[in-house]
């Protein structure tokens, strides 16, 4: 068993959360899906399901964040905006419409343990910690670019916040409907919210 094994589940984990949510996704369909011995439960996650599914979660939100702070970093707020979108795009596209984010489930989806947890409500709470530190990752890096081009503080943190809302919640519609006509209207519009305010900061 190697780490590459570990990562498999980890990755695996975050797929299935993204699909069928947290209380869904059960140690035995991440082993089934990701094609893994059932040994490396216990050998790489001695405390089961609630560190799969927590290692899960810092997963699905570095597979964001990496990518969009080097788009807002090269090619600026509104192309890195572009960015964002376009892989929330892909990714529902190409799992048709069944897969949205991992992230929003573990927010959404009040967590129900294996026989073995001891405390649903503390991993409950610790869940909600990481989920809340991912969005604050994603907004933060928003915050940072809209700082770099010139915004006040307190207006860059409303826009990002109203950015990565906007977008977890338009990627949930655009499930809900199979298809992506929600996530080009809420792109278009952000353009131009963020297009106007950047705009004032070059007055």
């Amino acid at each position: 068993m190697t780490s590459s094994t570990r990562d498999k589940m980890i990755a695996g984990a975050a797929d299935l959360m993204s699909r069928g949510g947290v209380n869904a996704t059960s140690m035995r369909d991440v082993v089934r899906h990701t094609a893994t011995p059932r040994g490396s439960i216990s050998h790489h996650f001695p405390d089961g399901k609630r560190q799969l599914i927590a290692e899960a979660v810092v997963f699905a939100g570095k597979q964001v964040s990496i990518p969009l702070e080097k788009a807002m970093s090269e090619r600026g707020v509104i192309g890195g905006l572009r960015a964002f979108v376009a892989s929330w795009r892909r990714r529902l596209e190409a799992t048709g419409f069944e897969a949205g984010c991992p992230v929003l489930a573990v927010a959404v989806d009040r967590y129900v343990g294996e026989v073995s947890d001891k405390d649903d409500d503390t991993a409950q709470r610790h869940l909600l910690d990481l989920a809340d530190g991912v969005f604050a990752d994603w907004q933060q890096i928003m915050h940072t670019a809209l700082l770099r081009e010139g915004l006040a503080a307190e207006r860059a943190e409303r826009l990002a916040t109203l950015v990565v809302a906007s977008i977890e919640g338009t990627v949930a519609m655009c499930r809900a409907s199979r298809s992506a006509a929600a996530l080009d209207q809420v792109q278009e519009e952000l353009e131009t919210v963020l297009a106007a305010a950047l705009a004032r900061t070059a007055k």
